[in-house]
């Protein structure tokens, strides 16, 4: 049981490893070189944030002097009204890096003063890894090809230039035997199923082999 258990553990620890290899992370930095501060003017952040696509696992860096911003995550209707209430979480006030962990509208605002009030504010939508709606492309199958039927030969083509055909083959012959269809086509399918199979099993086998 311990051996089973040992294995089921192993490849599990084996594919969370590939999904986190596979997972891409981008790492934002809330305005740049400009940090997370009272902007030159209100549109500095929305300017920053609409040439931007945030997806779910990025990670949105707020980078500033502690106590003197802070970062609170606020429902829309605090966003627009510049206001701490019914605060998302916790309120950062030092530098804070934010992940983000689920698809939707997300609002920061700077609670300090008049800063939000100025333009430090960010709103921005996080889309999922894999979009909905996009359609997988059908597989389409050529048609069958149409036999073509070979020209009459021309009147005055000479005799002996006509096809010759074959002699029928005697019953006891070896040419009266049926011949066997050919081999169909390896699949490519299978081949690269077996390929991952063989590949996997290398795995287990190497953590067998240290369990052992």
């Amino acid at each position: 049981m311990n051996r089973v258990s040992f294995l089921i553990g192993y490849c599990a620890l084996i594919f969370g490893v590939i999904a986190s290899l596979a997972a891409a992370q981008t790492v934002h930095v809330v305005g740049d070189s400009l940090g997370w501060t009272v902007p030159p003017n209100a549109s500095v952040y929305s300017n920053w944030a609409s040439s931007k696509t945030f997806m779910v696992g990025d990670i949105l860096v707020f980078n500033f002097m502690a106590n003197s911003h802070d970062v609170v995550q606020v429902p829309l209707a605090s966003y627009n009204d510049c206001s701490d209430d019914n605060a998302i979480g916790n309120i950062f006030n030092d530098a804070v890096n934010i992940t983000l962990d689920s698809a939707g509208d997300r609002h920061y605002i700077c609670s300090l003063g008049r800063h939000c009030e100025s333009g430090q504010k960010l709103s921005l939508t996080v889309v999922s890894s894999s979009p909905p709606g996009v359609a997988t492309p059908p597989i389409t199958t050529p048609p069958p090809a149409t036999p073509t039927t070979p020209s009459p030969a021309s009147p005055d083509q000479p005799d002996d230039c006509a096809p010759t055909p074959s002699p029928a083959p005697k019953a006891d012959g070896p040419a009266a035997r049926a011949t066997p269809p050919p081999p169909p086509p390896p699949n490519a399918n299978a081949a690269s199923i077996s390929q991952a199979s063989s590949f996997l099993l290398v795995i287990m086998s190497a953590g067998l082999a240290l369990f052992f």
